[in-house]
This record gives C-alpha cells, sequence and structure tokens, in this order.
C-alpha cells in the first residue's frame, strides 16, 4: 500500500500539462505512455478536456501501446474508409495509418503528402468519434504540421444576431471525400451538396462533459446548411469557414519522431500542411466511439 502511495505521489510531483498560450494546446510531461498508472490517465483526461488537445513529445509507442492507450479514453471506433477499401494493417484493424508512402503503387495509408483541409474527425457518422489519438512513426524535415482551432471560443465569438439565425440549423456532413479531397471507395462523384451522403448535425453542439456550446463543422467541400437556399447556405459556410479558424483560436504542433496527440473531436477542428512528397509520412492513429451530437 505504501508503496502505491509513494508511486502516486511521484507521479503528481513529475507530471507536469505545460499550456501553449495559444487558443488550444499543452504539452503533458513526466508521463510514460507505455505504463500508464490511473492517476496519469485521469490527468491527461482532464488535461484534454481543459485544453482540448495535448502532446506528449518523443515517446516511441508500439501498436500494442497505442491501443492500449486509446482504450483508456474508451471503447475503440473502427477507423473511416480507407482509399484501399480495407484496413491497412491486418493485424490491428482498428489503427488507421496516415502516410505518403507507396508500395508498388499501393497508398499505404490515407492523405498523401498535399495539404489536408480543416476538418472535424468522422463527422459524417452519425455519432462521429470523440477521442483521436495520433502517433508519429516517420516525418518529412519539413512541412506535415498539424494545426487545431478551438470551436468553443468560435462559438462565443460569434455575433448574437448570426447566433440566433443558426440556432437549430443542421449541416450536411459529406461522406464521398476525405480531408485530402481523395474520393473514398466506393463513392461517386457529388456536384450537388443537397445530394451528398453523410450525417447531418446541429451546426451548433453541447459538449456532454463540459456542457459548452461549439460551432461544429465538417468538411465544407459538399457541406449544405438544411433548409436553406444553396446560395446561401454557400455564403454562411465559407463565412463560418472563415471564422472558426481565426488565429486567435488556432495552435499548432511541429511533428518529431515519437510525438502523441491527443485530441477532443467534439470541439477541434484540424488541418495538415502540405509536405515534400519524396520524403516520408507515417502516421498511426486510432480514436474512441463516439456518441450522438446534442
Amino acid at each position: 500500500m505504501q508503496n502505491a502511495q509513494n508511486a502516486a505521489a511521484a507521479t503528481e510531483l513529475t507530471l507536469q500539462v505545460i499550456p501553449s498560450g495559444k487558443g488550444c494546446g499543452a504539452e503533458v510531461t513526466g508521463v510514460d505512455l507505455a505504463a500508464l498508472d490511473q492517476a496519469t490517465v485521469a490527468t491527461l483526461k482532464q488535461a484534454v478536456l481543459d485544453h482540448l488537445v495535448v502532446v506528449v513529445r518523443g515517446q516511441p509507442i508500439t501498436d500494442l501501446q497505442l491501443i492500449a492507450l486509446g482504450k483508456t479514453f474508451g471503447e475503440l471506433e473502427p477507423p473511416g474508409t480507407s482509399v484501399i477499401g480495407k484496413p491497412y494493417i491486418d493485424e490491428f484493424p482498428d489503427i488507421l495509418v496516415i502516410s505518403n508512402v507507396m508500395e508498388q503503387g499501393i497508398p499505404k495509408g490515407n492523405l498523401g503528402s498535399g495539404e489536408a483541409i480543416w476538418h472535424t474527425d468522422m463527422s459524417y457518422r452519425e455519432k462521429p468519434c470523440t477521442i483521436a489519438i495520433l502517433h508519429a512513426l516517420e516525418i518529412p524535415p519539413a512541412g506535415g504540421n498539424t494545426y487545431f482551432a478551438n470551436q468553443y471560443m468560435a462559438y462565443e465569438a460569434l455575433p448574437d444576431e448570426l447566433k440566433k439565425k443558426l440556432e437549430g440549423l443542421v449541416v450536411i456532413h459529406d461522406e464521398t471525400y476525405n480531408s485530402a479531397g481523395q474520393l473514398r471507395k466506393g463513392f461517386r462523384e457529388i456536384t450537388d451538396p443537397r445530394e451528398a451522403p453523410g450525417a447531418r448535425h446541429r451546426i451548433f453542439r453541447t459538449h456532454p462533459l463540459t456542457g459548452r456550446k461549439a460551432l461544429y463543422l465538417g468538411r465544407r467541400r459538399n457541406a449544405c446548411i438544411v433548409g436553406l437556399p444553396l446560395e446561401e447556405s454557400e455564403r454562411l459556410l465559407d463565412q463560418l469557414g472563415a471564422h472558426a479558424c481565426r488565429p486567435e483560436f488556432v495552435w499548432h504542433n511541429e511533428w518529431k519522431i515519437g510525438d502523441t496527440l491527443i485530441w477532443d473531436n467534439r470541439c477541434l477542428i484540424h488541418r495538415r500542411d502540405s509536405f515534400d512528397a519524396s520524403q516520408r509520412r507515417m502516421m498511426h492513429r486510432v480514436q474512441i466511439r463516439g456518441e450522438a451530437t446534442q
């Protein structure tokens, strides 16, 4: 018993959450992702609620350890449809590979090397994932950084008149394309957003744990506000998209090998810089099973 208390005390002394000073984000130090205890997990969960996205730097972990880390946050959610139509790692179908690497003309991961536009993960599902965890195995020497924008702040900064206009309205979250603009396996091209397949979510969602409201936008392509004329929907979504990523809401991570990001998918949007296609980038990701939006 005394040993357990000593271990807990040591964790409290060494584990630190260091805010980024930006619109979101924090670095967590003094944590061993390969040997998690209850106190550390509780701290990580609270840090994610407080700062929306956290990074643990320079700790290479195995796929099994990544899965174990994910399960401390909840039940794993199978990834979305890959561009090859099946899991990239047969042994670990819950892991989504994000990479530009090709072998014999076959992609070894999603998203390639181009820019990934602002989005929330898997919002085209009725129950989008809640938490996402991304681990860096290989990184290019430049580019490929990931940016996050706080959507609590985006909601709070909207003019009251616009909040009233949008309250209760629903947006179509298109499933046809991923955030790099790649057509998903088994889908056909869509030109009219009103015909897009995918879930319908309220444009403002309430976080079930914090009770705070957030602006909830998916990928801009083929998005549509239900019930509005298409021209008005396009204008409003362009306006909201520009607002959602204002610099004061944003923090970005400059990746290093072994970095692990954990973020709350319910109250953030994120994007990625492009990078030199001749340079390898390899990331493994797990996500936590979703819940109906409120």
